[in-house]
């Protein structure tokens, strides 16, 4: 069964940074490798939205709210994703979900708080 945990939320304050990490655990080193993954965050009153995403090519993309201050990367040796999140805004307070797609599979995380605030 494919399992995937976030870590890394919490406070930080407007201009700080934080990086997120999501591991994911069931799946071959291979599966993981040839996987998407991807970062979603569901802010108060607002509908779910993509963050940014890495695709088993290693392109990335990201949401115009983010471009020049979040980073997504990999680490195929260790099956985790991780979001650098710099330059942080309160608009950026939400939950943050970490997304892995291969195949038929599309597993989710239970989601990690991040809050904004001075």
């Amino acid at each position: 069964q494919v399992e995937v945990v976030e870590s890394g939320g919490g406070p930080v304050q407007p201009g700080g940074s934080r990086r997120l990490s999501c591991a994911v655990s069931g799946v071959s080193g291979i599966n993981f490798r040839f996987g998407d993954m991807a970062w979603y965050r569901r802010a108060p009153g607002k509908q779910r939205e993509k963050v940014a995403g890495v695709t088993r090519s290693g392109i990335t993309n990201y949401a115009d709210s983010v471009k020049g201050r979040f980073i997504i990367s990999r680490d195929n040796g260790k099956n985790t994703v991780y979001l650098e999140m710099n330059n942080m805004d309160v608009e950026d307070t939400a939950v943050y979900y970490c997304n892995y797609k291969r195949m038929v599979v599309d597993a989710w995380g239970q989601g990690t708080q991040v809050t904004v605030s001075s």
